[in-house]
């Protein structure tokens, strides 16, 4: 989170933070600044324009003199329009480019980050900065900022015109910018902080709509919507107040910027029409005055209402800043030790203890230790919270253990590259993820470059024999989240995923829940075909379907208990028969049928 001092610190600081990422437009900046030079030239140049417009064609009587200066004050205007153009496509065309390359940052980003920033992260407030805040900053790169130093080049430049055409003049509207700067500057870091402020009550809104509308069919089964609908309103309610705060802040600075400016303007001019009726001035002069003047009051209120943008801006900024500065706490060794090329799967844990970051009591593990042979299957049991899924989580280098070694192959997991280890293992979670796209993309995931045969053969073994009835076969949408399937043919999609894996360890989370008896049976058959020559891990609450594995081991409070087969942890009476005990009478259950 930022600190009181970042808040404070000025837009431009900030903002500073994505140099990176504008440094290779540099050859577009340089020709974006250039023509924003040339046009800021131009508008000066005018105010010159009409002086001699009025002085010499008005007031001179001549035809061609007033035709000349009207030539001369069209070519100025049509070479600013050109300018103008320009600018606009250059900078316009940066605000997209950066603001993808800011996108495609972020989320990868998001991507390298462990499953530990994501215990406290919010999935709606991540995507508020990946969408809200990178649009933001658009607008600023791809207008705000050009027009605010065009702003800025201006009122430099209308100084010294209005030095030239007039001194006394000039001290009089000169002895009001103070006036502005001081409240710009004030208000301005005010408007910062509010803006910030808006902006994380966005985030809040939109992290409430994601989690219920995941989760739609829960509300309304609870008959909970008038409740989540209170809490929204609450929620928009309060980030419209947060809005209407920095709007009020802002509608104050352009009130008085304004007032000032054009006060400024009405003066200068009451004293101008003096010297122009003492013959100390002509009416071009004052014209030009005037131009200037106008040029230097709009400048003062453009930069005023732009340095909100900038502020808003850079609250977005040090939003996005703060993300592409997370790091993941699993990060690849500076010199990763590699797995050996022929995998054989066996499995490895030395006292190993874990408490997993936002929850550190009680600990996941206790000193567990584990041996498993290549080819050999082994199931985890245990009551709920004893240990099981973080073993996977471990294997998989989510997180790391606080003391102990895991080693795949021989090799410490802690000096492997995770994404070598993750690719050596075929996952079958509880819960499986089904991809918004059809079934050939979701089974396709396990191994993208597989066969349309080798693809079918994987969901032939994983009895993925229902995907032929739908509309369009394989190429059939199985909508967000996979919502167009039943909770057993969305299982069955991600075991055809790890068996087309084909990965030398699978990892087997209570990967036939949710089947009926016959589906259970053939896909059984499948992963034991599946299986064979390869280390197998199976957690499963449902002990039938463990019965055949070679070792059982019996998991509570993060330490094995016991360890052995069906038949033998039966008949030691402890943990794992009252388990048994509650799921079947085991007394009737032949051994044979082991």
């Amino acid at each position: 989170m930022p600190t009181d001092r970042s808040i404070a610190a000025l837009p431009i600081a900030v903002l500073g933070g994505l140099l990176p990422f504008l440094r290779p437009y540099r050859l577009r900046i340089a020709a974006a600044v250039l023509a924003l030079l040339v046009a800021a030239a131009l508008v000066l140049l005018l105010g010159q324009g009409v002086r001699q417009l009025i002085d010499h064609g008005f007031a001179g009587g001549s035809p061609d003199q007033l035709n000349g200066a009207a030539l001369a004050v069209f070519a100025l205007v049509a070479a600013l329009a050109c300018a103008t153009t320009l600018r606009f496509y250059l900078v316009s065309w940066l605000g997209e480019r950066v603001a993808a390359d800011l996108r495609r940052a972020a989320f990868d980003r998001l991507l390298t980050l462990s499953p530990a920033f994501y215990e406290t992260a919010r999935t709606g407030e991540l995507l508020s900065r990946l969408n809200a805040d990178t649009s933001l900053l658009q607008s600023l790169i791809g207008s705000a900022i050009s027009q605010w130093l065009r702003g800025v080049i201006i009122l430099a430049g209308a100084v010294v015109m209005l030095l030239a055409t007039s001194t006394k003049l000039t001290l009089v509207v000169l002895a009001v910018i103070p006036l502005v700067v001081v409240p710009l500057v004030l208000f301005g870091r005010r408007e910062k902080r509010a803006s910030r402020a808006a902006q994380d009550r966005v985030a809040d809104l939109g992290a409430q709509a994601e989690e219920v509308l995941n989760a739609l069919r829960t509300v309304q089964a609870f008959v909970h919507e008038e409740l989540d609908r209170a809490a929204f309103a609450a929620r928009v309610q309060r980030s419209v107040e947060a809005a209407l705060t920095r709007v009020r802040i802002r509608s104050l600075l352009i009130l008085i910027v304004i007032l000032l400016g054009f006060g400024a303007i009405t003066l200068s001019l009451w004293l101008g029409g003096i010297e122009v009726l003492a013959g100390r001035m002509t009416a071009g002069q004052l014209s030009a005055f005037v131009f200037y003047a106008i040029v230097l009051a709009t400048s003062l209120s453009g930069i005023s209402e732009l340095w909100g943008e900038l502020q808003r801006a850079a609250g977005a900024a040090e939003r996005l800043l703060e993300l592409l500065a997370e790091r993941p706490t699993i990060a690849v060794p500076a010199y990763p030790v590699p797995l050996p090329r022929a995998s054989r799967g066996t499995v490895a844990f030395d006292r190993v203890s874990f408490a997993y970051p936002a929850r550190p009591t009680p600990p996941a593990l206790r000193d567990f230790d584990l041996q498993v042979q290549a080819g050999e299957t082994v199931a985890l049991v245990g009551p709920s919270g004893a240990g099981k899924t973080t073993v996977f989580q471990l294997l998989l280098r989510f997180y790391d253990p606080q003391s102990g070694r895991i080693r795949l192959d021989g090799v410490d997991l802690a000096a492997a590259d995770p994404a070598d280890i993750r690719g050596r293992i075929g996952l079958v979670p509880q819960d499986p993820v089904i991809f918004s796209a059809d079934v050939w993309s979701n089974i396709r995931y396990g191994r993208p470059g597989a066969s349309d045969a080798e693809l079918r053969a994987a969901a032939r073994a994983a009895a993925c024999d229902f995907v032929e009835a739908l509309p369009q076969g394989y190429d059939t949408f199985l909508g967000e989240k996979g919502v167009r399937l039943s909770g057993g043919q969305r299982q069955r999609i991600a075991i055809a995923r790890a068996i087309l894996r084909d990965a030398p360890l699978l990892l087997l989370d209570e990967a036939t829940s949710a089947l009926d008896a016959e589906s259970e049976r053939d896909v059984q058959q499948a992963i034991s075909r599946l299986s064979s020559g390869r280390t197998t891990l199976v957690i499963a609450h449902r002990l039938a379907t463990v019965r055949r594995a070679g070792r059982i081991v019996v998991l509570a409070d993060g330490a094995v208990v016991a360890t052995g087969t069906h038949d033998s942890l039966v008949r030691e009476n402890g943990l794992y028969a009252r388990l048994a005990a509650l799921q079947f009478d085991d007394r009737r259950q032949p051994a044979a049928g082991a």
